[in-house]
């Protein structure tokens, strides 16, 4: 069992009012320290493949679970989560896709790509906060994730 103290979450959601929703929710679920937010598509890919603001030792280490939104802007999740999983020092960090949309096609699209979950955000908070605390259970209650300290690129 991995313990969520021992990993963090990385989200890529580009609404400002939806990342302290988020934070909030998982304080509310006592993970507060482990959460870290990028913008978008592009700034995850930048994250994870330490480039531009994330060039340096230590400055973005390894997330235990990605939390990505389909809809934004410069790269959207659907192209990010490709970009990652065709990518051989990145394949192996489950993707969580958490975002508004309930489509078919983007559930279907998600699957195809590699996502490990699809989950639709709640629109109550009580609601996000189940969510959350359901994430936290399964992916660092009672899956086992790869080492965060896989090398990175």
């Amino acid at each position: 069992m991995t313990n969520v103290r021992d990993q963090f979450i990385l989200m890529a959601e580009d609404d400002t009012d939806d990342q302290l929703l988020v934070r909030e929710a998982f304080a509310e679920c006592g993970v507060r320290e482990q959460l870290r937010f990028v913008a978008d598509g592009e700034e995850l890919l930048d994250y994870l493949l330490r480039r531009g603001q994330y060039i340096g030792t230590g400055v973005a280490p390894r997330p235990g679970l990605i939390l990505l939104d389909l809809n934004m802007p410069r790269k959207d999740g659907r192209e990010a989560l490709k970009e990652i999983r065709e990518h051989p020092d990145l394949r192996r960090v489950p993707i969580v896709v958490f975002t508004t949309s309930r489509a078919d096609t983007d559930i279907r699209i998600v699957y195809e790509l590699g996502g490990n979950s699809f989950i639709t955000k709640p629109a109550a908070f009580e609601g996000l906060v189940a969510s959350i605390q359901k994430i936290v259970d399964y992916w660092f209650g009672l899956v086992e994730l790869p080492s965060a300290k896989i090398a990175a690129p």
